[in-house]
C-alpha cells in the first residue's frame, strides 16, 4: 500500500525563456523531459499568466437497465485539447501559428503583413516544458496538433493584445494524442 507523500504535490511554471514550442509535424520528437529539442522547434514566446489548460475527458454513454439504473458505460470518444493565450503579437512565429504560414510575410523591421482568410493552417508538433517544485521537470509532447479555436481578439487600453488558442491533439500512429514525461531535476 502506497503512503501519502506531500513532496509529490507540485505546481508548474514555464522554463526560462518560454515554455511552449512548435515544429512541423514529423519533426523528431523528444522522448523524455531533458532531451534537447530538435532545431526545427521554435519558441512561441510569452504565454499569459493563465498558463496552459488541458481538457482530456472521455465522452461516455450510459447503459441503462430496465427501471433506469445505470449498469455500465461505453466510451464513445475523447477529445484532447490544450488552451493557452499567446501574448507576443509582434512575434512572426506566433502570427504564423494563428493565421497560417502563407498568410504572414515580412518582419517587424521592414513591416509585417498578415492576411486573415479561410486558408487552412498547418498542423504542428508541440512541446510544453514546465519546471515543477524542487526543480523537477515535466514535458508534454503533442505529436500532431491542429489549431481548432481562436478566442476574440481585443484591442483596448490596459490589456495586452493576445491570441487565445485551442490546440486539438490528433492521435499518432500508436493512437496516442500526447505524452507526458517527468524527471527529477538536476
Amino acid at each position: 500500500m502506497a503512503t501519502n507523500n506531500a513532496s509529490n504535490v507540485s505546481t508548474g511554471k514555464p522554463a526560462v525563456g518560454g515554455g511552449i514550442y512548435a515544429a512541423p509535424v514529423g519533426t523528431k520528437l523528444p522522448v523524455n523531459a531533458k532531451e534537447k529539442l530538435d532545431a526545427a522547434f521554435f519558441n512561441l514566446g510569452y504565454c499569459s499568466d493563465e498558463g496552459v489548460t488541458n481538457s482530456n475527458s472521455p465522452e461516455v454513454d450510459s447503459i441503462k437497465a430496465w427501471g433506469g439504473d445505470t449498469v455500465g458505460t461505453l466510451d464513445k470518444s475523447r477529445t484532447d485539447t490544450f488552451k493557452y493565450t499567446l501574448i507576443e503579437i509582434k512575434n512572426v512565429k506566433v502570427l504564423e501559428m494563428v493565421y497560417g504560414i502563407a498568410n504572414v510575410s515580412g518582419d517587424l523591421a521592414t513591416g509585417i503583413t498578415v492576411k486573415a482568410n479561410s486558408t487552412p493552417r498547418e498542423n504542428h508538433a508541440f512541446v510544453i516544458d514546465q519546471i515543477l517544485s524542487n526543480g523537477d521537470l515535466m514535458r508534454i509532447v503533442i505529436p500532431n496538433g491542429s489549431l481548432t479555436g481562436l478566442g476574440d481578439i481585443s484591442y483596448k487600453d490596459g490589456d495586452p493584445i493576445n491570441y487565445e488558442v485551442t490546440i486539438t491533439a490528433i492521435p499518432d500512429a500508436n493512437g496516442n494524442t500526447h505524452y507526458e514525461y517527468l524527471v527529477k531535476g538536476a
